[in-house]
């Protein structure tokens, strides 16, 4: 359940990120930190079943509320398989966590650009994020779900339809999603450059010894107070 956001005036602390594995579309639902496991059920039903029907299966945290028993006999009842992501190893959803890095420097510049609550230009983050060019797939989410490319509010004006929306709106929707698409692009940037200094490629064959970090757990013993460490055949 990432990234948390100041509270806006309607309550929101919190937004539910969920990505397409296959086209990489994602949406952003905005949600309150007191909401129930039931109440995001609700929102699960009403803002992802009700547009791509019921997923084959479902990567996800370990967030107490995706561990539940209410949630997890919901999926069930739909035939959903649940995966969990390795706790402290969040790379196993690593298009979520890269998704939210880049979410988190939208809202920074929303609330530097635009006046009123984040919650407010979030429809623009997410409209704006799908109709931007992916380079693991070749091309937006919204054509790779579709089948065709989106027309933008920057593209009204050549239709003439600005003339049935109002030139106002359609100024400051161009004016929006352009600023939101240009931060965006310059967080995707960032953090490929952080990603990439970081990458080490580790492969390992059978027989090999690696070193293994074992943290200290209640009744087990540690020498000198440290955690122990030592080989393992893998």
């Amino acid at each position: 359940m990432n990234p948390r956001g100041p509270r806006t005036l309607r309550g929101f602390t919190v937004i539910w990120v969920v990505v397409d594995r296959l086209t990489k579309s994602a949406h952003f639902v905005p949600g309150k930190s007191t909401y129930t496991a039931s109440k995001w059920a609700q929102l699960y039903m009403s803002e992802i079943v009700r547009l791509h029907g019921v997923p084959v299966s479902i990567v996800s945290d370990r967030d107490a509320r995706f561990t539940s028993k209410f949630w997890k006999g919901l999926q069930t009842a739909m035939g959903t398989r649940l995966d969990f992501s390795t706790a402290f190893h969040p790379q196993t959803d690593g298009q979520t966590e890269r998704l939210n890095q880049v979410l988190e420097d939208m809202l920074r510049a929303c609330a530097l650009e635009f006046p009123g609550s984040w919650d407010s230009h979030l429809h623009l983050m997410e409209f704006a994020y799908n109709n931007s060019y992916q380079a693991t797939i070749g091309m937006a989410p919204f054509e790779a779900l579709y089948g065709r490319c989106c027309r933008s509010p920057v593209c009204w004006g050549e239709v003439g339809e600005q003339r049935l929306m109002g030139p106002e709106l359609v100024q400051s929707t161009n004016e929006a999603i352009q600023k939101i698409r240009s931060r965006m692009h310059t967080a995707q940037s960032r953090q490929k450059s952080y990603a990439d200094v970081r990458r080490k490629d580790l492969e390992f064959e059978i027989g090999d010894k690696v070193f293994l970090k074992v943290a200290p757990m209640k009744g087990r013993g540690t020498a000198r107070g440290r955690p122990t460490r030592g080989r393992k055949n893998t």
